[in-house]
């Protein structure tokens, strides 16, 4: 199936776009993105109940000077869209990249990216240049569409820091609130990691390890016997939601002993990534349970 791109152009030809085109397209004025994947499935999903969505880049942690100067980067979860819970096929998401000037995200059902400009000193934001791919969007065409109008609508932007969450908010030019967004992080996570408990054990295995990257939303290691590789996946619902899968290993026999098995599981179990410090991270389970204790090492 050939997927079409469609441009959609200033505002006056916003409203007639909409009808004609469905959840297919956005709406006016605007500039910043990369791209990211999603994987569509006819399930509903809202913010307490996310798809995982497979993230090919992540953001940088904001720094209080960023705030200061009121920089719009990174992967936010669309949380509501004109007052309402943000339902979609697949998880409402976007993503800014400053260097490009360009957001890339979805709808809920389309994939869609424009430019993006934004000015700190009256806190004005704005979207231009919009396109989406056109799938059909079910019986969620309403809230896509929502989404897009609500983009095109967008003149204001506020932050909002909430204990350690940032949160952001979009209004229209009367300063109704159209959107708001939850900041996705995982920079904390890149690196190579010493594996040092499993479940609350102490493990004393200098060979058992985990290479993490974000961008790539890849992972690899060894498992103190065998060499692994997976992906790493984020749940754009909440925050430092992860979750790891496709896991292939090599079939070396491994000695009595082995914590291999358990390793494995804790990375199944694994649904949270909490760092303590920066040289240390606990994962937890969905029920907030600590199953894995990670070092940071300058080891391969």
């Amino acid at each position: 199936m050939t997927i079409r791109l469609k441009h959609i152009f200033p505002a006056a030809i916003l409203a007639s776009t909409l009808i004609l085109s469905g959840c297919s397209v956005l709406g006016n004025s605007g500039k910043t993105g990369s791209t990211s994947t999603s994987r569509s499935k006819k399930k509903t999903v809202d913010p307490l109940d996310r798809e995982q969505l497979l993230i090919d880049k992540s953001a940088k942690t904001y720094s209080p000077e960023e705030l200061s100067r009121g920089v719009v980067k990174g992967d936010w979860a669309i949380e509501t869209v004109n007052g309402r819970p943000a339902k979609g096929e697949t998880p409402p998401y976007l993503k800014f990249v400053p260097d490009e000037s360009r957001v890339y995200g979805s709808n809920g059902c389309n994939v869609i990216n424009a430019a993006y400009e934004y000015s700190p000193a009256d806190s004005t934001l704005s979207f231009s240049a919009m396109a989406s791919t056109m799938k059909e969007c079910y019986e969620y065409d309403d809230v896509a569409m929502d989404i897009n109008q609500a983009l095109g609508n967008t003149k204001y932007y506020r932050w909002r820091l909430e204990g350690s969450q940032y949160f952001l908010y979009f209004f229209d030019r009367y300063h109704n609130e159209l959107l708001s967004l939850m900041h996705q992080n995982f920079d904390f996570l890149n690196g190579t990691w010493q594996v040092m408990a499993i479940d609350e054990e102490a493990i004393d295995n200098p060979d058992m390890k985990l290479v993490i990257d974000v961008n790539e939303g890849y992972v690899h290691g060894n498992t103190g016997c065998n060499i692994l590789n997976g992906k790493l996946e984020i749940d754009m619902d909440s925050p430092n939601s992860i979750s790891f899968s496709g896991f292939a290993l090599t079939r070396m026999a491994c000695p009595e002993g082995s914590m291999e098995t358990p390793f494995i599981v804790a990375l199944e179990a694994a649904s949270y990534a909490r760092p303590i410090s920066p040289e240390k991270v606990l994962m937890l389970d969905d029920q907030h349970r600590v199953v894995l204790e990670l070092a940071r090492t300058s080891d391969k």
